[in-house]
């Protein structure tokens, strides 16, 4: 197999082995302990979450999936494809997302993808076949790939929760580069992902958040 997965069985293990390399880790599980093991059920549902999630808050797209999953009573690709544009933004769904998300329930209803099959491709063949749909773009892949199929090494650089929370971590100045955070994370590898669910526990248990 191409890539590695964790699980209830070895997350918090990654997480010690994380706090052994890097100090500012360490001091986060001192601080906070252990952080929540998120993951989400590989489903269309879950995909459209993503999809509203996009330069959203958490919030707001919580409030958008809840009203879409009354609107549908159950949210799957066939009963997507036919509610109308009003319909869609009653559900608080922009027009650019209404388009990525039934573009992705007609891939889906016609069967030209199959969610399935992605938990037996390594990361970069799923994110290939991901990045080819309207509206996903490495952001979606890499949650996708962190919370759906729990890949232990990906470090999402468009995530800004995760980068301020790097350059707090790291006292570093807000100026620097995305080569210079990618560089940083290089050294939590194989194990980028959990790393980076250090730094949102960081992040969302931090009184002095400024993002």
């Amino acid at each position: 197999m191409m890539f590695s997965t964790f699980s209830e069985d070895n997350f918090q293990n990654i997480c010690d082995k994380l706090a052994e390399i890097d100090a500012d880790l360490s001091d986060i599980i001192s601080r906070h302990g252990y952080p929540p093991m998120w993951t989400r059920p590989n489903t269309f549902e879950t995909l459209v979450h993503i999809i509203l999630e996009q330069q959203v808050s958490l919030a707001s797209a919580l409030a958008a999936l809840k009203k879409l999953q009354e609107k549908t009573t159950n949210l799957t690709p066939e009963n997507i494809l036919k509610l109308n544009d009003q319909e869609l933004r009653e559900c608080y769904v922009s027009r650019q997302k209404t388009v990525y998300i039934r573009n992705l329930a007609s891939e889906l209803s016609e069967q030209r993808l199959n969610l399935d099959d992605f938990e037996l491709m390594p990361d970069e063949e799923v994110r290939a076949r991901l990045v080819k749909l309207k509206g996903i773009g490495n952001w979606t892949a890499d949650i996708y790939l962190m919370f759906v199929l729990q890949r232990t090494d990906i470090f999402p650089i468009g995530d800004l929760a995760a980068v301020n929370s790097l350059k707090r971590t790291k006292r570093l100045p807000r100026e620097t580069s995305r080569e210079n955070l990618l560089e940083i994370a290089e050294q939590w590898k194989p194990y980028r992902t959990v790393a980076t669910m250090l730094l949102w526990h960081h992040y969302l248990s931090s009184p002095f958040r400024t993002v």
